[in-house]
């Protein structure tokens, strides 16, 4: 009879409570939480898709330094209009710019995934979701500005709040635009042996 090997400590590389929220819907709760300050400024002429994929492996590896032993999750979202970055807004008038500019129109969400195992084995994905917002009247900008749900988030919005309602087109993961795509993540986890099937 063969005994399982011990999984190893997940440590999620991340101080966003959506993240630990959507984990928990697919039953992962990490062992830790290991929050990771980096310098999140796109390189010049860098595109949305390879920011979020370069974050999300940088947090990742600043994190296994800490915890070689883990198994290390890490994901970034960034939001791009065209080959314009939507960050996270400095202020309330950033994020009016922001709303303004994806008014009436797409725009794209993505999130890079890694996964560092204790052996240095790296997985990535890049996901991408498709959303178009309807025309925003300036009653609703300043309602939203109000409300600070703007604050600490990329593109200045959360879909899974008010934003919701201005969403008259999505083609992709709708966990993807809360921060986490669970898909591919689950996916990840299961292809580390620390997901069962």
């Amino acid at each position: 009879m063969t005994v399982p090997l011990a999984r190893p400590p997940l440590v999620l590389a991340s101080a966003s409570p959506r993240r630990l929220e959507l984990l928990a819907r697919i039953g992962v709760v990490p062992d830790r939480v290991l929050p990771v300050d980096l310098d999140e400024t796109p390189r010049k002429a860098e595109l949305p898709r390879e920011l979020a994929a370069r974050l999300a492996r940088a947090k990742a590896e600043a994190a296994r330094a800490e915890a070689p032993e883990a198994l290390v999750l890490a994901a970034d979202t960034v939001v791009g209009v065209g080959r314009r970055i939507l960050g996270k807004p400095a202020d309330a008038a950033e994020a009016r710019r922001f709303l303004e500019l994806m008014s009436g129109r797409r725009h794209r969400v993505m999130t890079g995934v890694c996964l560092i195992r204790p052996d240095g084995k790296r997985s990535e994905r890049l996901v991408t979701t498709i959303l178009a917002f309807q025309r925003l009247t300036p009653q609703q900008v300043a309602l939203h500005l109000d409300s600070g749900e703007w604050q600490g988030v990329a593109g200045g919005y959360q879909i899974q709040k008010r934003a919701e309602a201005w969403v008259r087109f999505l083609s992709g993961s709708h966990s993807n635009v809360v921060g986490l795509p669970l898909f591919e993540t689950a996916q990840l986890l299961r292809g580390a042996g620390w997901l069962r099937p």
